[in-house]
């Protein structure tokens, strides 16, 4: 191709069909909302009711909409989720993986009956949703997985040792996938939120203390918005990011550098 083949048409995603685990609550509303504004048909798997919300949201852009209530964490609910993916819209295209939970304790505290569960979510479901999708994409020979990974990612974090361990997991697992999978045009990358502005972190910022920390480690002197996250994510689902593969996209108004 040529630079003059460059169209913006590039970041559209008409057509597309997304599964987005978690995908109507938090931050997954936000990766719901921004593929459908590209044009990408929404399919999430839940454990939540957020009151038809998220569909209204998807269907106000003129996109088509589905759920299904299952918990992804038991066995073979990941393959149960694409096939009814695939007979709902004949396609999986994109997969997020989003869903996700942080218990914080201190290391002490910190026993099996709360490491259990993230592993079980955080980083088990998240494999066996790709690993499911994959066979799917290869038979294409085209798609595109986003792990949802972390600052902890990349750093140790207090009261979260599993956390980090789940987002240390992801990360690796993001690269291995794309070694693997790249010579079949799917690109797997991961997007590294810093400190957003969500339910989950409402204890955090309504503490005065450890508001001005945070605030003050970050450049951009403020937490972040689900709406800093849409295009990135817009980005890697996208025929623009086709030779982005194996990288994980920190989002978090410089936190990283410091």
């Amino acid at each position: 191709m040529e630079i003059t083949d460059f169209k913006m048409d590039f970041f559209s995603l008409n057509n597309k069909t997304a599964i987005i685990t978690g995908g109507n609550s938090g931050l997954g509303r936000a990766f719901s909302v921004a593929l459908a504004s590209a044009g990408a048909n929404i399919f999430v798997p839940t454990i939540s009711d957020d009151n038809g919300e998220t569909q209204k949201l998807v269907e106000d852009r003129g996109r088509k909409f589905t759920s299904l209530k299952i918990d992804i964490t038991e066995n073979g609910a990941p393959k149960k989720v694409i096939d009814k993916c695939l007979e709902t819209f004949g396609s999986v295209d994109i997969l997020i993986n989003s869903a996700g939970i942080n218990i914080l304790d201190k290391v002490e505290s910190f026993n099996r009956e709360k490491w259990d569960p993230m592993i079980k979510l955080n980083l088990t479901a998240a494999f066996e949703m790709a690993y499911e999708t994959s066979k799917i994409m290869k038979e294409n020979q085209s798609g595109k997985i986003i792990n949802i990974c972390s600052l902890f990612s990349f750093l140790g974090g207090q009261m979260s040792p599993a956390y980090a361990a789940t987002k240390h997991g992801l990360a690796g697992f993001t690269k291995a996938y794309c070694d693997e999978l790249g010579r079949y045009n799917i690109q797997v990358n991961g997007i590294a939120p810093g400190y957003f502005a969500t339910e989950l972190t409402e204890k955090t910022r309504n503490n005065p203390e450890n508001n001005k920390k945070i605030i003050d480690h970050i450049p951009a002197k403020r937490w972040g918005e689900p709406l800093d996250l849409m295009g990135t994510t817009v980005f890697l689902s996208s025929p623009a990011s086709n030779y982005i593969n194996g990288h994980i996209l920190s989002v978090d108004g410089g936190y990283l550098v410091r």
